[in-house]
């Protein structure tokens, strides 16, 4: 999709300026989501709204059960919303065909979860090349077997496991796993990263390593990161933090 920009209009003491402020390269306006438990209904976002620039590193904070992981997933078209819409470049996306937003979520989103999600009868070399497999048939995938393999063990070396091609998720430890829950997310080259409670599962160290490989990948490839934690220092790492509240954005100063 091609980078959109819009005028935003502003009235200084002074005199009236026009300056260009680009578009969110995804956002959600107004979304609502409510859960059926048994025979009630249970709201979980009440009308947010979020927007993250091309290249930002976001964290979005909040107590347990304050909405971040759904909010997450509505981004991230794991999820879509009762009410109100969510935004790619501009482009309505919630609402587009199933086929069509599998292929987006292929294409554009890399997902990390705080339970690593990996295959336990697949080495770390094939659950890395997971989503490239998915997104090719068969015979698509194996006449470019070569590259996408290439690619794998670029993205291995990169988070620090390329002793580990072989090995299978039981054989690794919980920050092994993280390491290649990440490059399983990047391998497909995608254009957004959400990472949901990333160093959950992790200890202080393993946690902080995490992390920094996170503030790596968004400086030097202006990987755009939404990240959602509970833990007020990992989220002081990215750039700009917006807190969630009983399913409400609210002030950062407000109490959880």
């Amino acid at each position: 999709m091609p980078t959109v920009t819009s005028k935003l209009t502003i009235q200084p003491a002074s005199a009236r300026e026009t300056i260009a402020m680009p578009e969110p390269q995804i956002a959600a306006f107004s979304v609502e989501k409510a859960y059926r438990k048994g025979e009630h209904l249970v709201p979980v976002l009440h009308g947010v709204d979020i927007s993250i620039r091309k290249g930002e590193f976001l964290s979005i904070v909040g107590q347990s059960g304050s909405g971040k992981s759904t909010l997450l997933h509505l981004l991230g078209l794991l999820d879509s919303p009762d009410v109100g819409e969510v935004q790619l470049e501009g482009q309505r996306i919630d609402d587009l065909p199933a086929r069509t937003r599998d292929e987006l979520r292929n294409r554009v989103f890399g997902f990390v979860f705080q339970f690593y999600h990996l295959l336990p009868e697949l080495s770390l070399m094939e659950n890395v090349l997971s989503p490239l497999m998915i997104r090719h048939s068969i015979w698509g995938y194996w006449k470019r077997r070569k590259e996408y393999q290439e690619r794998a063990r670029e993205m291995i070396d990169r988070v620090g496991l390329g002793h580990r091609l072989t090995h299978r998720p039981s054989e690794l430890s919980g920050g092994e796993m993280q390491r290649a829950a990440i490059a399983r997310s990047l391998v497909a080259h995608p254009e957004i990263l959400l990472a949901d409670e990333p160093t959950g599962n992790l200890d202080a160290r393993t946690g902080r390593e995490i992390i920094d490989l996170l503030a790596k990948l968004n400086e030097q490839e202006r990987l755009t990161i939404v990240m959602v934690t509970h833990d007020q220092a990992i989220a002081a790492e990215a750039h700009r933090t917006v807190k969630l509240c009983e399913g409400r954005i609210v002030p950062l100063s407000d109490a959880a």
